[in-house]
């Protein structure tokens, strides 16, 4: 495989995409910064396929990503391989408010060769093709420049490494018959909608023991100033204002702005600025929560009681039996509020009802919750019989 150097220019970059265009699947990875910022701070793209390699500078001067992004979100004959991939894929958003497709994530791919929920890229390369990956490089901040040849080098080891795991693992996916069961995943991964941050939800984050509309309320109008603020002037949410912060003033309120140089993860200078003048309009604009938005309590689950909940513990039991049967990562097979919903009366809309999860799970799932399978132990094992 030829490894070019690092890609500065325009021309360059447009010559090397118009290549990999040509290409079934590429693998893609990026590294980046997101600890200064609120927005992730692309520093660098690394993209292979099985003839060629490169590292990519977005920080180069006069460099245009048109012809990668272009490739990455605009060209369906191309799959894109990525593992863990879904800071990439965010990244992605945020500069074409798309998402690459098709999609291919190795890690999800791994739950269905019984790798585990959420195998590492080193871990998985080193138990497909026995090579232990050099981690030292990993903690860098790729935002310096220049970046020395051991930088760039172990960035681009991350898609070289891919093109050799990805073909093994599609043709262990093709002799299992197991590459139909990831569908459903690659698409929702590849789904725009997962990596909107929509500000009036940025509430759901932030713990706080109250379940009082009013202190909801605030909660949520506090977390979306904090989430459009942060935005505005590009610093980390946390920066700006701190989770436990936000529950203090939603469930203590200050009554006037300059009472906020009295809140504790404040600046004094809130008491007087225009920050905090935003800040109190959007404590005494606050609505209490209306009841469609509470969420559920945290000691019972939503639409099960005390009977339902046990049910759903056997579910999930039986969840471990057929995945650790089937060698796939239970995550892959149902959720557990699938699970909870399951042993509260539900049966349409859930996946676990559909296809290879059925046959895995959801026929004996139903058979649970119906009273029609039962649980045993025999000689020190686990058995299931039919009623």
């Amino acid at each position: 495989m030829h490894i070019h150097p690092l890609v500065t220019d325009t021309e360059t970059l447009a010559a090397l995409c118009a290549r990999l265009a040509k290409s079934d699947f590429i693998a893609v990875d990026t590294e980046f910064m997101r600890e200064n910022t609120y927005w992730p701070e692309l520093c660098l793209v690394q993209i292979a396929d099985t003839n060629e390699a490169a590292a990519i500078d977005p920080l180069a001067p006069g460099l245009d990503l048109t012809p990668m992004l272009d490739l990455l979100v605009d060209n369906e004959d191309v799959l894109k391989v990525v593992h863990a991939g879904g800071q990439d894929i965010e990244i992605i958003y945020n500069l074409t408010q798309t998402t690459p497709h098709p999609l291919f994530d190795t890690q999800i791919a791994a739950m269905a060769l019984g790798m585990g929920e959420q195998v590492g890229y080193s871990n998985l390369i080193e138990s497909m093709t026995g090579v232990k990956l050099d981690k030292g490089a990993r903690f860098t901040d790729w935002s310096r420049r220049p970046l020395d040849k051991r930088q760039i080098d172990y960035a681009i080891g991350d898609v070289t490494h891919l093109v050799t795991v990805f073909p093994r693992m599609l043709e262990k996916l093709r002799k299992t018959g197991r590459g139909a069961w990831l569908d459903q995943e690659m698409e929702r991964i590849s789904d725009p909608a997962n990596y909107v941050n929509d500000p009036d939800l940025a509430w759901q984050r932030v713990k706080v023991a109250s379940r009082k509309p009013e202190v909801l309320g605030r909660l949520k109008a506090i977390a979306g100033f904090r989430e459009r603020e942060a935005r505005r002037k590009n610093l980390p949410r946390g920066r700006l204002i701190k989770d436990e912060t936000i529950a203090d003033l939603a469930v203590h309120p200050p009554r006037a702005q300059a009472d906020l140089a009295k809140v504790r993860g404040l600046a004094p200078s809130w008491a007087g600025n225009e920050i905090g003048a935003r800040l109190m309009g959007a404590i005494e604009g606050a609505a209490p929560l209306v009841e469609a938005e509470m969420p559920p309590r945290e000691d019972r689950r939503p639409g099960l009681g005390k009977e339902g909940a046990l049910v759903a513990d056997l579910l999930k039991l039986l969840l471990k039996v057929r995945a650790r049967d089937a060698d796939v990562a239970p995550r892959l097979i149902a959720r557990g509020d699938e699970l909870d919903a399951l042993a509260a009366g539900q049966r349409q809309n859930l996946s676990m009802m559909e296809g290879w999860r059925f046959d895995v799970f959801g026929r004996d799932a139903l058979a649970l919750v119906e009273g029609r399978l039962a649980f045993s132990v025999q000689s020190g094992k686990m058995v299931m019989s039919e009623l």
